[in-house]
């Protein structure tokens, strides 16, 4: 017999939206110069949760200026004095964690469980981990007196708000350098808590600038000529504009774009734990996660038996309310996004592929989309090429190992990819042809500050996290 799960939701009482947020400049928030606004949406429920700024051009001139400003001091205290103020923000981070992530959850769609167990521990051991390195730079293999670029402008997508805020702010201030960073349009809540924080670990005014907007804000931010480095994480033709923003320039670049990972399932794999692993690297935050296993690659034959275990895992995930502890899969975090991934769905569909969804009830307000499994997929499908960032899950087969890797790297993607064996030397073997910046073997999706995350190909360039994450911010 079946589970029957009561509500469990986690309260909204503990987070304080205020009716409206500014921006966050010189470390005070102030209004937009020319005052205009825009709203942000709960897409669980499409309730206006707060009206936000929207930053001008001119509003990033005063933002870089007040970075360029702080440089000065901040680049000169001693490493130590930096990572006080880290370590002070990472504490303060996991104070107030349970605060930060139901604000997450309302403002991204995502469930519960994931921003409170996965996306704020990881924040606050970003930060952690880099407070650490701050007194260390000259042992980090960059020269024995590295310094830092100056002022970095950062862009940062809507699928992890506050953690890809974490990965960005954390080597760059460890550094030396000072920020200007732009949340995405649809989820700038965090970011504003965030600039609270700041000010709450007494961090200098100007260090960090927090500038709400839409693409429009972004572009001014890339091309002001008072940024020394630009770090974009987000869509790959996003990825390419900034790219021939700064081509000419002396700015230096890292680009974190999309993803089509393959995750590879060999005929010897653990099924149940294979399942397990498939579901996390597809449905984990609804699929929108650039490095999704969105290409499962199944040996031939042992196909019918992972399906068969996987479409009964996936009548088991619970589609509904982000806040309830026991959801699995929360809502989508757009509109815009919702309807991307209806049109790539529709069109596997008129391709010739085989759609399968367990049966759920999707709630009637908010945007929401059911797991989803195509099968019958080849590579010439526009599910199988193209990203849809979304539940949604292709599959492929293959009969033996080097069919895989030529699967797998066929793609204009380079992020990541899975391999499923209990054959340690298979996955090292397949590992090593693999045209991907991260492969995880008998598990997906586990992050680490310790380990650089970054692609090839139209991926993007530069890694984030780790040792390798500080070069970027260091002129080397």
């Amino acid at each position: 017999m079946a589970f029957e799960y009561a509500p469990a939701p986690e309260s909204r009482a503990v987070v304080d939206i205020a009716p409206s947020y500014g921006l966050f400049i010189d470390g005070e928030f102030r209004e937009a110069s020319d005052g205009k606004v825009f709203k942000s949406i709960s897409p669980s429920t499409e309730e206006v949760l707060s009206e936000v700024a929207q930053a001008s051009a001119e509003d990033v001139d005063a933002a870089v200026k007040a970075a360029r400003k702080a440089f000065e001091k901040w680049s000169a205290l001693p490493g130590s004095e930096r990572a006080k103020y880290l370590f002070r923000i990472a504490r303060i981070i996991q104070e107030r964690s349970r605060e930060l992530a139901v604000l997450e959850t309302l403002d991204n769609g995502k469930p519960i469980r994931e921003t409170r167990d996965a996306d704020l521990p990881l924040v606050a051991a970003h930060f952690f981990y880099y407070a650490g390195w701050a007194d260390k730079l000259s042992h980090a293999g960059f020269g024995t007196d590295p310094r830092p670029l100056g002022v970095a402008g950062q862009v940062i997508p809507w699928n992890f708000p506050l953690l890809m805020l974490a990965w960005k702010i954390a080597p760059a201030l460890a550094a030396g350098n000072t920020v200007v960073l732009k949340p995405a349009e649809t989820t700038p809540l965090s970011a504003l808590f965030f600039a609270d924080i700041c000010r709450q670990a007494g961090l200098p005014k100007g260090v960090v600038n927090i500038l709400t907007g839409d693409g429009s804000t972004g572009a001014a931010l890339v091309a002001h000529e008072g940024i020394d480095k630009v770090a974009f994480t987000g869509s790959t033709a996003v990825g390419k504009a900034i790219a021939r923003t700064v081509a000419g320039t002396d700015k230096k670049l890292t680009l974190e774009l999309g993803g089509k990972g393959a995750n590879i399932v060999f005929d010897d794999a653990p099924i149940d734990q294979a399942v397990e692993g498939i579901v996390n690297g597809i449905f984990f935050n609804q699929g929108q996660v650039c490095c999704a296993g969105s290409r499962l690659l199944v040996q031939e034959s042992i196909q019918d038996e992972l399906l068969d275990a996987l479409k009964r895992r996936m009548s088991t995930l619970r589609v509904g309310d982000p806040l309830d502890k026991n959801t699995d899969i929360g809502a989508i975090n757009s509109a815009e996004q919702l309807a991307r991934i209806t049109a790539l769905a529709d069109s596997g569909e008129a391709e010739g592929a085989e759609r399968w969804a367990p049966a759920c009830e999707l709630p009637a307000n908010g945007y929401w989309f059911a797991p989803t499994l195509f099968t019958g997929v080849t590579q010439a499908h526009r599910i199988a090429r193209e990203e849809i960032f979304g539940p949604v899950l292709s599959v492929l087969t293959f009969r033996t190992p080097a069919e895989a890797v030529a699967k797998a790297n066929n793609s204009q993607y380079g992020l990541s990819a899975g391999i499923w064996t209990e054959k340690g030397s298979r996955m090292l073997a397949v590992a090593d042809k693999l045209r991907a910046g991260v492969v995880w073997a008998n598990t997906f999706n586990k992050f680490d500050p310790t380990s650089p995350f970054g692609g090839y190909k139209e991926s993007g360039f530069g890694r984030e996290g780790g040792r390798h994450g500080l070069e970027a911010y260091l002129d080397v």
